[in-house]
């Protein structure tokens, strides 16, 4: 266990949370301040001897909550993540008015390429809407990753990432997401959630990828209150005792499988397929068969959410025959579609399903959006948009694992130098 582990970690709460379990706001602010390490303290707006003994004037009026208060005081309400980042000084302007490169996603292919690129001379600039590491910082132990026997977790690479980038002079601008790419001259400016505007000479894509949504009845209703996409650290210790049902059959689900049964009761792995070994790395296979509180259920779709007054059950397909499996909670993990729009504007090209197009793949014409302009050959990680880059699970043909990620967030660097050394011609 390390320092950096989210359970680990000694806890002295500097924000207090106020709100309905239920409200999906208070999810993302708690799922917020757990992935960027900072502690916290809910209290459940239903228990009136916890909120009067934190502040006797607090108020149970729907319309003000969820209310965070924060260190120095302060109650915001309603809070939201951007209120309570700004409070708490996690927002910070741009120093600079342009940069060599500004890289939008803080996963591990942003994060490695702000290593590389500071590194080496680079101004960069990095955009996070979260927090940084993306999907890996939610996971527990990454087991194979180069250099790491024991493993890592993924909080902890994204912390260590995130301070050696800052160390070669890399400005990491969080809780701001993309809102807006637009071609400016031999650049590009990037218009932000919060209409900050960061002006650079290339640009690359890291935007990684959202979960896909899962087409049930009942799931959007219970959002944030028992039922989430993707496994939150934030919900891990809140599910000690409980059922617990994980869907999916990626190394994601895996690891939430793992990570949930040091406190579940039981967790029930759903995979749609007939066995996991087809999607999932063998180390995991291996190391969920040896946990006796998880169960793995092959060839089984979710097809309804029920809850009553005797709680919730999960309606599931087996083989043709449904049943019914009670949980607390259940965590959705069935692969990502990518985070392409805030680029679509600018005309990058992407394959159907939204991925951005790189390289070889680049349209040359008959496309509905500009094809390559120039006479030379997209660089390897090049878009349609020359100095408009992309790596990771945003990109086509991509490999959907961390250090694949990081590798092409390294590489993508040194096709930035080449682009910003030979201009914008042909």
């Amino acid at each position: 266990m390390t320092l950096f582990d989210y359970d680990a970690r000694p806890v002295t709460p500097q924000v207090v949370l106020i709100a309905d379990r239920a409200s999906r706001a208070a999810y993302e602010i708690r799922d917020f301040l757990t992935r960027n390490g900072r502690p916290y303290e809910f209290r459940d707006v239903e228990d009136p001897a916890a909120i009067d003994s934190l502040d006797h004037n607090a108020t149970r009026d729907s319309a003000e909550l969820p209310i965070c208060i924060l260190p120095d005081g302060t109650r915001l309400a309603p809070a939201t993540v951007e209120r309570v980042a700004a409070g708490l000084g996690m927002i910070a302007p741009p120093q600079l008015e342009h940069y060599d490169l500004a890289i939008i996603g803080a996963g591990p292919a942003g994060l490695g390429a702000a290593v590389n690129a500071s590194s080496e001379g680079l101004a960069t600039a990095v955009i996070e809407g979260v927090a940084p590491g993306g999907q890996a910082g939610t996971t527990s132990l990454i087991e194979n990753y180069l250099g790491f026997p024991t493993g890592i977790s993924g909080s902890e690479l994204a912390t260590r990432a995130v301070a050696q980038a800052r160390r070669f002079g890399a400005e990491i601008l969080l809780a701001r997401r993309l809102a807006r790419l637009t071609a400016d001259g031999a650049g590009f400016v990037s218009e932000l959630s919060d209409g900050t505007a960061i002006r650079s000479r290339s640009v690359l894509m890291a935007t990684g990828v959202e979960w896909r949504r899962l087409d049930v009845a009942g799931v959007e209703d219970l959002l944030g209150a028992g039922v989430y996409y993707g496994a939150g650290p934030s919900e891990a210790l809140g599910c000690r005792g409980c059922g617990v049902v994980i869907v999916g059959a990626g190394n994601s689900a895996g690891q939430a499988a793992v990570r949930f049964s040091k406190y579940a009761r039981q967790v029930t792995l759903l995979c749609r397929g007939p066995r996991l070994e087809a999607s999932m790395s063998q180390y995991l296979v291996d190391m969920l068969a040896t946990i006796d509180n998880v169960a793995v259920r092959t060839s089984t779709q979710v097809t309804a959410i029920e809850q009553d007054s005797g709680g919730r059950g999960i309606v599931v397909r087996t083989n043709g025959e449904h049943s019914v499996t009670p949980a607390e909670a259940l965590f959705i993990c069935i692969g990502g579609t990518p985070r392409s729009e805030g680029a679509a504007n600018a005309g990058t090209a992407t394959d159907a399903a939204g991925y951005v197009l790189t390289g070889g793949e680049v349209p040359t014409n008959g496309a509905s959006v500009a094809p390559w302009p120039l006479r030379r050959e997209p660089l390897p990680l090049e878009t349609n948009l020359p100095g408009l880059f992309a790596a990771g699970d945003v990109r086509h043909g991509s490999i959907k694992r961390c250090a694949a990620a990081i590798g092409e967030g390294g590489m993508a660097v040194a096709l930035v130098h080449r682009h910003l050394a030979g201009g914008n011609g042909g």
